[in-house]
């Protein structure tokens, strides 16, 4: 299966939280998309991984998706090494995606800076030649596959974007998708453990956040990314 877009994410939810509007929009006009989730966040404080692996389901069922997949890495243990890069180059080269969205570049969690620089170096892996890969269901060897771009969302820390996507309309389908992951957010019912991101400041924080990068760019709502090389435009009216 081909894909327009492949979101990748070191824990369930990450990529709900970092570019879950912006999924949202691009599947409403007719691109198709894919999440691969690099560990079931067993190491998480509230839940368990049999809790994340439902709620990612049905998270992935709000959004859309065509495909959602968990590679499962060690949570907090994997590294980018040759044997996670060759496991990732085995998704990148089956669903040959056109852009990949992936974890911020530094981050409070040390899963989400290793995660991003694990799937930049893979994608560019991916797409040389002298690196042989067999995919367990697919037949014969894989074909080499490098995205055009890699783009990374923002996550905990407010790292200024180098561009910023116009979400409007599609915030609500991003909070329903964050909020599939019912043991991980606010809940005044629950009895697990308090964790940086299980108060209601936080969940707030996901909305005023993209309210203000759309008032930065004169939009109800905005998503950030940055980018790993210059943006290219062909005319001046190509930026909004």
């Amino acid at each position: 299966m081909k894909l327009d877009i492949l979101a990748i994410g070191a824990h369930p939810d990450d990529v709900e939280l970092g570019c879950g509007a912006t999924i949202a929009k691009e599947i409403a006009n007719g691109k198709k998309v894919g999440i691969i989730d690099l560990t079931r966040g067993e190491l998480g404080t509230r839940g368990t991984a049999e809790t994340r692996d439902f709620e990612s389901a049905q998270a992935a069922k709000i959004l859309g998706v065509a495909v959602r997949t968990n590679m499962e890495f060690a949570d907090g243990f994997f590294v980018n090494d040759k044997i996670h890069q060759i496991e990732l180059i085995k998704m990148i080269r089956k669903y040959r995606p056109e852009i990949v969205l992936c974890n911020a570049i530094d981050d409070r969690h040390i899963d989400h800076g290793k995660g991003s620089q694990l799937v930049s170096d893979a994608c560019f892996l991916s797409g040389l030649l002298k690196i042989d890969t067999k995919c367990p269901d697919e037949d014969g060897w894989q074909e080499p596959w490098r995205p055009k771009h890699v783009y990374h969302y923002i996550q905990w820390k407010n790292i200024g974007p180098d561009f910023v996507m116009d979400v409007t309309g599609f915030m609500d389908k991003k909070m329903e998708a964050v909020m599939a992951y019912k043991t991980q957010f606010f809940d005044p019912t629950s009895k697990e453990p308090e964790t940086p991101i299980s108060s209601s400041n936080f969940t707030d924080s996901i909305e005023y956040r993209a309210r203000d990068l759309g008032r930065l760019i004169g939009a109800e709502h905005g998503e950030g990314f940055t980018v790993e090389r210059y943006v290219a435009v062909d005319s001046l009216y190509d930026i909004k």
